[in-house]
């Protein structure tokens, strides 16, 4: 049986005053999200992001059924917010079709289909109405969100992209059947806290970030881990193996580099970008 580690209490230090980090800005040459003086074209382009957003969910598989939803708060009207059409699918959807409510699930713009899931509604209404940091939140019924969070574990730092969610993931460890009415909304809300996700017991992951692409990439980042976990969990049945996570100072910085919201933004690029080309941008539609 491999002995465990001890801390290097050395090692700790070094990492701590470690001075090296990305230059994110365009000082440092990497690519920026775009500024807009006017609100109304920024509502525009954001709902184009939104429509590319379920466009890369169906890519990767993300979408089943009439299950999941996108949201994203209005820069015209930051108390209403943007999701997704009940019905629709998401590898067709395109952003005449997006739907916009206000915090009592009034539909305020819709294309042709104005139905809502109310799940989607009362989680996500209540998750931008106690986050008004978050621009986008994501949640859907993926295959391995849901066979992990079947599980009722928290999140193992077992690896360098794991370490995104160091003390930056929540575990809502209930579950009380379909959301449809009552306070588990802003029970959801509650529990993810100031945290960019959550894995919600029997029923699937929630991210929400700064920006449509940080709460995609966290969402798909966050599928791959729990796929990792429960094959790692699963190798462990062979004798004398057991799950080895990152150390604590370790874990710190590389969620320092990988766990910001400007990480996530520009790690999400080359995903819109990719389904910019093969769709040839009709969600713009």
């Amino acid at each position: 049986m491999t002995p465990a580690v001890k801390p290097d209490p050395e090692r700790a230090a070094a990492l701590e005053e470690k001075k090296f980090r990305y230059d994110f800005s365009e000082k440092g040459g990497f690519p920026q999200p775009l500024k807009f003086d006017d609100k109304y074209k920024e509502r525009e382009y954001l709902k184009g992001r939104l429509a590319a957003a379920f466009r890369i969910f169906a890519k990767y598989g993300l979408n089943e059924g009439v299950a999941g939803h996108i949201t994203l708060r209005d820069p015209v009207e930051p108390d209403t917010f943007w999701v997704n059409p009940l019905g629709v699918s998401w590898p067709l959807l395109k952003r005449s079709d997006l739907v916009r409510l206000d915090d009592t699930g009034k539909v305020l713009d819709h294309g042709d289909v104005k139905l809502v899931n109310q799940s989607a509604f009362l989680i996500h209404a209540a998750v931008h109405r106690a986050r008004p940091d978050v621009i986008c939140a994501a949640h859907a019924h993926s295959f391995y969100a849901r066979t992990f969070s079947g599980l009722g574990l928290p999140l193992a730092f077992i690896s360098q992209d794991a370490c995104t969610f160091y003390n930056d993931i929540a575990l809502y460890d209930q579950f009380d059947g379909i959301v449809l009415g009552g306070t588990e909304g802003d029970a959801i809300a509650e529990a993810i806290g100031t945290k960019k996700a959550a894995i919600l017991r029997n029923h699937g992951l929630l991210t929400a970030g700064a920006s449509i692409e940080a709460a995609v990439y966290w969402f798909v980042t966050l599928e791959s881990l729990c796929q990792s976990q429960l094959v790692a969990m699963a190798a462990c049945a062979h004798p004398g193996t057991t799950l080895k996570e990152v150390g604590h100072a370790e874990a710190m910085e590389t969620f320092e580099t990988l766990g910001q919201h400007v990480t996530a933004w520009f790690s999400a690029k080359p995903m819109f970008d990719l389904i910019a080309h093969e769709t040839k941008e009709d969600y713009l539609q």
